[in-house]
């Protein structure tokens, strides 16, 4: 029967589909969700180490380097990027769609531990790593200013309060804090002495890491 002639005699019929199909688009249009930033679920895991006192060009070429050489070699790989500051680096690593981020993560954790035996040996702890999501980045930035306090008190200020206060905000996944060094203290060593009182470099490097330790507050 032509498709037509069905139609031009059952006008009732016609009616009826045309007035369901308008119903169905007007439900679809309220209920389809719209978003500027659309909710993409991509594999992504980052990649976290640390060394105190390490200049950004020390991070990039004894950490991050050789992690990046164990890292290039997971498969599924799209995208690998890198940054290096104070005592820190952190590798991104954006896997491909129908890559599993479970297998991922376990891939990951074996090329961290590959690459031991090429990272600094003063490094306190392992690279750790997390699963992530573009979509969940940053999305408010603060820069803290000041003609009276110097960069280390602006420091010190931001990592006992403000930080803290900010991550007990609700909703906030994590606080991350940059942009200037730590404060730090020289120690120089007279030989002589060390020899004379029977004091080794190991025990005076006990000494002061036991006198810089953090202990939970509260009980």
């Amino acid at each position: 029967m032509n498709l037509t002639r069905l139609f031009i005699f059952r006008p009732v019929a016609t009616l009826l589909l045309t007035l369901a199909i308008l119903l169905l688009g007007a439900l679809g249009y309220r209920l389809l969700p719209v978003a500027p930033l659309p909710q993409v679920d991509f594999p992504t895991i980052m990649v976290s180490a640390s060394l105190a006192g390490a200049s950004p060009e020390t991070m990039a070429a004894t950490v991050a380097t050789p992690l990046e050489r164990s890292l290039g070699q997971i498969a599924g790989i799209s995208e690998m990027t890198s940054s290096s500051s104070q005592g820190s680096s952190s590798i991104i690593l954006q896997f491909e769609l129908d890559r599993d981020i479970n297998g991922a993560a376990r891939d990951v954790q074996a090329a961290i531990n590959a690459a031991r035996s090429l990272l600094p040996s003063a490094m306190a702890s392992l690279p750790t790593y997390r699963k992530a999501n573009p979509s969940d980045a940053p999305i408010v930035m603060l820069a803290l200013t000041s003609a009276t306090r110097t960069p280390g008190e602006l420091y010190d200020l931001a990592e006992s309060k403000i930080e803290q206060a900010m991550g007990q905000v609700q909703g906030v996944g994590e606080v991350s804090l940059m942009g200037s060094a730590l404060p730090a203290v020289r120690i120089d060593l007279q030989p002589l002495k060390l020899t004379h009182y029977g004091i080794s470099l190991e025990t005076v490097r006990a000494a002061v890491a036991n006198s810089t330790t953090n202990l939970p507050k509260g009980t």
